[in-house]
């Protein structure tokens, strides 16, 4: 039996019996037997069910934003941003995909050649809980437009979120081609072990190397997102003034909880006490308190291990020689709550620099100059996202692809977008989602030819 808690209130919401294989075996052979049918769709006829979901996601905003809070934390402002972002992507993917998938002319020697986009069959996703619906919709809603059919096993935190995806996709799509199971590791191990035909999993970089181990030895496509410790980096030409404000929503999003929030604030030491100054007076205007409530900045984290996790990770930066200027503790509160909290005098050795820090603590470090900030910058096993702040717009192009990672944003933080292409670098994982190339993940590229 898993309980789900309230990390606001540590009061249980509700409990629930994972899935067993057998209930697993039976939901892929579902998906297996719905690919059939689906697949022969049109792009376009696809893309008009898939319209009809994001009308409904749209219609019960308020109820799916207030499920997102109940189970992990999340302010419910930020909840009902998620649910937007659904219903774009949504939108997104639903108007575009005919064009993405049109076949592409090719000339070679023969009378005609072209390469088509073809489904693969089931794909297998494992989520995390951070954004429970953003994060299965972003990688769901190409792979079922190109034909693929999908089973979701979201995180033991958030299966009401998962299963709610489920009934709006019920209402919309034929049975089988959207499926959720819930439970633990265990269930999603034996999702692993079933016959799919594709993997995309969204998480630790030590159960991403299991689930790319497991694909691979099934000669099976995986798409990996494995987190990072993304560079918040302020070169002596920036204005300060902005990037002191936008380090507040880079940070502190979520609670700190998202792969992509700015994670080391490295700041050339000609702005570095201005800019220190500046986050400071701006991380106290925050309002910590009831994710429920509508003016709430920050709320809880998402369970009492995360919050023992943050907690190990700024005690062993103050034992190593850090300096707390913020914070620094848990609140004594009911809930998982956890102070937003600075830190600098940090190195290498600490596991606040070292680590990817899930949570509201931000360990600011002195850069000597550009280059050495581009140093400290990429100092770090992750490589999905960087944050650069600079006026000068050429040097900032060079700068940018000085940075290892997956994504730059230039004078803003890092966010995804149906757009662009999202992924990483380094330990950050393989393949990409979203955008064109992020459907073409999960499809058979095929060449052909055709010769008189």
């Amino acid at each position: 039996m898993i309980h789900c808690v309230n990390p606001a209130t540590e009061e249980e919401i509700f409990s629930y019996e994972p899935s067993s294989k057998n209930e697993v075996d039976k939901v892929v052979a579902k998906a297996k037997k719905a690919f059939q049918k689906w697949k022969e769709l049109s792009p376009e006829k696809r893309a008009d069910r898939l319209s009809e979901a994001a009308r409904i996601i749209s219609i019960r905003r308020n109820e799916f934003a207030k499920i997102i809070t109940t189970e992990m934390g999340k302010p419910i402002k930020e909840s009902i941003a998620e649910v937007e972002k659904c219903v774009w992507g949504l939108e997104y993917f639903s108007e575009n995909a005919p064009k993405f998938l049109e076949d592409e002319k090719c000339k070679t020697d023969a009378k005609e050649s072209y390469i088509s986009f073809e489904p693969l069959g089931v794909i297998g996703c494992i989520m995390p809980w951070n954004f429970p619906m953003w994060q299965p919709m972003r990688f769901a809603v190409p792979s079922l437009l190109v034909g693929n059919t999908v089973v979701l096993k979201p995180s033991r935190h958030v299966p009401r979120s998962g299963t709610a995806l489920e009934d709006v996709f019920n209402d919309t799509l034929p049975e089988g081609c959207f499926n959720t199971i819930v439970g633990d590791s265990d269930t999603g191990r034996a999702l692993l072990d079933a016959d799919l035909d594709g993997f995309s999993f969204t998480g630790s970089v030590e159960v991403g190397i299991e689930v790319g181990l497991k694909a691979t030895s099934k000669v099976k496509k995986s798409i990996l997102e494995l987190g990072g410790s993304d560079p918040f980096v302020v070169l002596k030409d920036a204005d300060v003034q902005k990037a002191a404000k936008y380090a507040v929503i880079g940070r502190f999003v979520n609670c700190g909880q998202s792969c992509i929030a700015s994670k080391r604030f490295i700041i050339v030491k000609k702005v570095f006490d201005e800019f220190i100054d500046l986050f400071i007076s701006n991380t106290k205007q925050l309002k910590v308190g009831d994710p429920l409530g509508k003016d709430t900045d920050l709320g809880p984290l998402v369970s009492k291990d995360a919050l023992s996790r943050i907690e190990s990770q700024v005690d062993d930066a103050r034992k190593k020689g850090a300096n707390i200027l913020l914070g620094g503790k848990r609140l004594r509160r009911k809930g998982y709550f956890y102070a937003p909290t600075m830190v600098t005098d940090v190195n290498d050795k600490m596991r606040v620099v070292s680590e990817e820090v899930f949570g509201p603590v931000a360990p600011i470090i002195a850069a000597k100059n550009e280059d050495d900030a581009v140093q400290k910058a990429n100092s770090t096993r992750f490589g999905l996202g960087a944050s650069l702040w600079t006026n000068n717009i050429v040097k900032a192009r060079k700068v940018a692809r000085q940075l290892e990672a997956g994504l730059v944003t230039i004078n803003g933080v890092i966010v995804s977008d149906p757009r662009m292409p999202f992924g990483g670098v380094k330990r950050s994982g393989i393949g990409r989602e979203l955008s064109r190339y992020g459907m073409l993940e999960f499809v058979n590229i095929k060449s052909v030819r055709l010769h008189e």
